[in-house]
């Protein structure tokens, strides 16, 4: 927003982390978009966004038709030559994050759930320090739709 960014849309489960964060925005918030939704359950307006950023949710959907839901709803979200940013746990991320599951990836393997509409731009792989002082390997890819 203080980029000059516009028709922002903030998508979480949770409910409780949607209002932490209109607190944190304060009178901001309420030139964003909440959505309490889980992202594979809800449909998102057609051709509604510019840039779709994930961080930390894919690597959680364990099961394909789940994955393929979200891949779904991205594709069908995000205009043709937007830009698609996820982040996820990379090869050598955990095996398990605040007690569940969760499925990490490489560039080209994250690039296979999405699909050929997306076209892979770049990615990259950071060590994130948690909270708790541990470490965890991310991956970033950026792809361009198709």
């Amino acid at each position: 927003m203080a980029r000059g960014f516009k028709n922002i849309t903030v998508l979480d489960i949770s409910e409780t982390a949607i209002d932490v964060c209109k607190k944190r925005m304060g009178e901001a918030a309420g030139r964003i978009q909440w959505l309490v939704a889980d992202v594979t359950r809800t449909e998102l307006n057609t051709s509604a966004y510019d840039v779709w950023h994930d961080r930390a949710v894919f690597h959680f959907l364990t099961r394909p038709e789940r994955r393929a839901a979200y891949v779904r709803n991205v594709a069908r979200s995000v205009k043709r030559d937007g830009h698609v940013i996820v982040s996820t746990f990379g090869p050598e991320g955990p095996k398990k994050c605040s007690g569940l599951d969760v499925v990490r990836y490489d560039a080209d393997s994250l690039h296979d759930q999405l699909g050929a509409r997306f076209r892979l731009v770049e990615s990259s792989k950071e060590l994130h320090r948690t909270p708790f002082g541990t470490t965890q390997q991310f991956l970033y890819c950026y792809c361009k739709v198709e």
